[in-house]
């Protein structure tokens, strides 16, 4: 079920100081692309050697895991926290039209919910169209796996395709020089997403939510303080006759159950034909700032650029 609210992403973390609002300065030489599948399990802190880059800051533990015997650990220390210790990082591969992410997730018993129909922002994925160190919440597109008050969602963002002179006019049959996530019409009848001011620039941004509590605070199948597994699957639409084609693909598993099944979505217009995923970040943000301390653990992640 698609839930269109107003939505605030990122304006950058890993790419501060040199992205300010998602627009670099002077930009690191590129770093080589992994092939993939990529798979982290935490085990050691190698981290550059398995391909993360743009100064990866990643704290893990021995005192929870999934498998192994360490995990991923984001852990907000002090209340009004926005990032947690281990902020995170990037990983460029091998561009692909269809990419799969997996992980395993568990909150802490006391995790508490930002309140607010956005944030926490944890998972992304960015495109050719945009540069390796680019900020992601001013970009061709952005895609977004998180869990947002206890509800599975994915969400897209392409503010830079923005056409600010027709801001919340539907558009979509006039040209392919605009958003698909919000400001310029409903692209594929999922909804015409949000649109707002951000500076003296504009954010757009559209959400595909599950339609109730997956990490609920009641311990039982859907308790937030075990361990689940996600699984995210995006394809991107194909592109006829210089349009988009309604056959973009935006699926999301829980513990193997299918939550969100769309096989119609448009995630790139005729104006971006070549695009294409080419980049992972694992940028925990929680917008509000936690109301006290509190911990997520990661564990087993796996890129794959196969079909699910």
């Amino acid at each position: 079920m698609l839930n269109t609210r107003k939505l605030v992403f990122l304006t950058g973390l890993m790419a501060l100081p040199l992205a300010v609002a998602g627009l670099p300065a002077q930009e690191p030489e590129t770093p080589t692309p992994v092939k993939l599948p990529f798979v982290e399990t935490f085990e050691d802190t190698a981290w550059a050697a398995r391909g993360w880059y743009d100064s990866p800051s990643i704290q893990t533990t021995d005192a929870e895991h999934f498998e192994g015997k360490r995990a991923c650990l984001w852990h907000w220390s002090a209340k009004g926290a926005t990032t947690p210790e281990g902020k995170g990082g990037r990983v460029l591969f091998e561009p692909t039209e269809s990419v799969n992410l997996s992980f395993a997730l568990k909150h802490s018993a006391d995790w508490t919910w930002t309140g607010v129909n956005w944030h926490p922002h944890e998972m992304h994925f960015m495109t050719t169209k945009d540069t390796p160190f680019w900020g992601p919440a001013y970009t061709y597109l952005t895609l977004y796996i998180e869990v947002v008050n206890g509800v599975p969602r994915c969400a897209t963002q392409d503010s830079r395709n923005i056409d600010t002179t027709a801001l919340r006019k539907d558009i979509t049959a006039l040209t392919e020089k605009r958003a698909v996530s919000g400001g310029n019409g409903d692209p594929d009848g999922h909804g015409v997403g949000d649109c707002y001011k951000a500076g003296e620039g504009w954010r757009n941004g559209r959400d595909f939510a599950a339609d109730s509590v997956y990490f609920g605070d009641t311990p039982g199948p859907r308790y937030k303080g075990d361990w689940h597994r996600v699984k995210a699957h995006f394809k991107l639409n194909s592109i006829a006759d210089g349009k988009a084609v309604h056959d973009g693909v935006l699926q999301y598993w829980y513990d193997g159950k299918l939550l969100l099944d769309y096989h119609d979505v448009v995630f790139r217009t005729g104006a971006n034909p070549d695009m294409k995923i080419n980049q992972f970040l694992m940028l925990p943000y929680f917008g509000p700032g936690v109301p006290h301390e509190q911990s997520i653990w990661v564990d087993d992640l796996q890129v794959t650029a196969d079909e699910p």
